[in-house]
């Protein structure tokens, strides 16, 4: 399993990420080199014409927070702007209402140059107050998706699309439906560990980064939250790349055996 070192300049007149950025969205040109090998694969679905990518950041043991529920931050500065290139590449960056409550996240791209993503939060009950910062009028599309029946509290020019619930939840196959209806055909589900892991057992994610910071917090909330296994055999094995990253390690995990198809479906030769 080989290790790549990615380059960590993030000048604006220096980078040339802001040229691979752009190469990257005009889909047709090859990449150019120092990125393509992370975020070459995010460039074109191999299931459908839609790609979506789940990120989490953790410690060594795999917690995302302390026990207390303190988070910020576990990744260093080369981590978060990692983050925001995957934001930059994106149609749509996706958080549960959790996440929006507790971090009031801008979900924006400060760290490095790029389009700024629409926002997206899940929130099946109302509960995101109308003053939360993903609903800051700068410009930028503005979604929340919503249980059918729920009275949403979004400010003027939030597009709401509410949506079945099925046992308790709307799943996560119907919001990307929605979405990619909404013009969005890469996304990230950037957050918490709840929304990720949902969309991975659900079998919606064709890619997962996990940015691993050389740090052990002994306690805390675990990264991933999915079924228990009887036997460690019965796990799914998958096609990783491994990148360091200053100080943090970013596990890339290919899932697209596993994703389920969602929109139009890949032609075979």
């Amino acid at each position: 399993m080989p290790i790549t070192h990615l380059p960590l300049n993030k000048s604006a007149s220096s980078d040339p990420w802001e040229d691979f950025a752009n190469v990257f969205r005009r889909g047709q040109l090859p990449l150019p080199q120092g990125w393509a090998e992370v975020f070459g694969p995010l460039r074109k679905g191999a299931v459908d014409d839609l790609v979506i990518v789940g990120q989490i950041g953790q410690s060594l043991d795999g917690r995302i927070a302390t026990e207390s529920g303190h988070s910020k931050y576990i990744n260093g500065p080369a981590g978060l702007v990692h983050l925001h290139r995957l934001r930059a590449l994106v149609d749509a960056v996706i958080v549960g209402v959790g996440t929006a409550i507790a971090d009031d996240p801008q979900l924006t791209v400060r760290q490095v140059s790029g389009p700024q993503p629409a926002r997206v939060v899940i929130d099946p009950n109302g509960r995101l107050c109308a003053s939360a910062r993903v609903f800051a009028d700068d410009g930028v599309r503005r979604l929340l998706v919503t249980s059918e029946g729920t009275r949403g509290r979004a400010p003027a020019g939030v597009e709401i699309i509410a949506l079945p619930e099925v046992d308790g939840k709307i799943s996560p196959s119907a919001i990307l439906l929605a979405l990619a209806g909404c013009g969005m055909r890469r996304m990230l589900i950037e957050g918490g560990a709840n929304t990720v892991s949902r969309f991975l057992a659900a079998g919606c994610l064709d890619r997962l980064h996990v940015m691993v910071a050389p740090i052990i917090l002994g306690a805390g909330g675990p990264g991933l939250i999915l079924p228990p296994l009887e036997r460690a055999d019965q796990a799914s094995r998958m096609p990783v790349r491994v990148h360091k990253i200053d100080d943090d390690v970013l596990f890339d995990c290919d899932l697209s055996d596993q994703r389920v198809a969602l929109g139009v479906a890949k032609k075979s030769m």
